[in-house]
């Protein structure tokens, strides 16, 4: 079934902070769409606002999932999080004392996977060959990209249909950046997913986006039908080609 993601007229607030102000935007079945934006203007609101942990003040926020129409605004996060819209969150966020294994199947906790864990976890082990071989180690020890890696296995393990990504590329080393951005193809393409990435690095999120959309200040300020139009753009140039 196909899966897509519908925002419309969507804003939010912490306090008396406006954080987004009548964001849309779409994510069509199949897609990867870039959120592009540098620090402080809203992405990780958005997201936070998609998986219910930040509560919108208007809009509405549609995902499209093997054929049912579900708002999402007004859901709590397990609610979501069991309908197949899973969050590979800035920071990762993994249990650091426990192992690469124990944090993959943390993963598999949606109802929905568990039948599937065997299956799950070989499929992450083929994608990232390295956690294979280092499944006992503390996932603390571990560098950030290798982090990185487990974060995204571990949204593997919960049998997404749509995938938001937040800042696959903080706090890492440029070669390891690239490294990343490869398995978030690598892992597209085998399963097909549809995949909203929020991301600063302008030049690695356009190598795996079909398209995307800038944010400044909690608005859409542009939208990029394709990766060529968003390279020609003038915002794109001045905050991310030096133009």
């Amino acid at each position: 079934m196909e899966n897509s993601l519908a925002i419309s007229g969507l804003s939010a607030s912490y306090g008396h902070v406006l954080a987004l102000q009548d964001v849309s935007l779409t994510v069509e079945p199949g897609e990867t769409v870039a959120l592009l934006g540098t620090n402080g203007n809203g992405k990780s609101s958005l997201m936070k606002c998609v998986m219910g942990l930040l509560r919108p003040s208007a809009g509405s926020i549609v995902a499209r999932i093997d054929g049912e129409s579900i708002d999402l605004v007004g859901l709590a996060t397990e609610e979501i999080v069991g309908r197949g819209v899973i969050l590979v969150p800035e920071g990762r966020h993994l249990l650091p004392k426990l192992s690469v294994e124990e944090n993959l199947y943390l993963g598999a906790l949606r109802r929905q996977a568990r039948p599937h864990i065997r299956r799950n976890l070989e499929a992450s082990y083929d994608l990232f060959p390295r956690l294979a071989e280092r499944r006992r180690q503390a996932a603390g020890s571990m560098s950030g990209g290798e982090q990185q890696m487990v974060a995204l296995a571990r949204a593997l393990m919960a049998e997404p249909k749509i995938l938001l990504i937040d800042e696959p590329s903080v706090g890492l080393a440029p070669i390891v950046v690239k490294l990343v951005i490869d398995a978030i193809a690598e892992l597209k393409a085998r399963l097909g997913l549809t995949v909203l990435m929020a991301e600063q690095n302008f030049h690695q999120a356009i190598r795996v986006a079909d398209r995307g959309y800038v944010i400044v200040h909690g608005s859409i300020e542009f939208e990029g039908r394709s990766t060529a139009e968003l390279r020609e753009n003038e915002l794109v140039r001045k905050l991310y080609l030096g133009g």
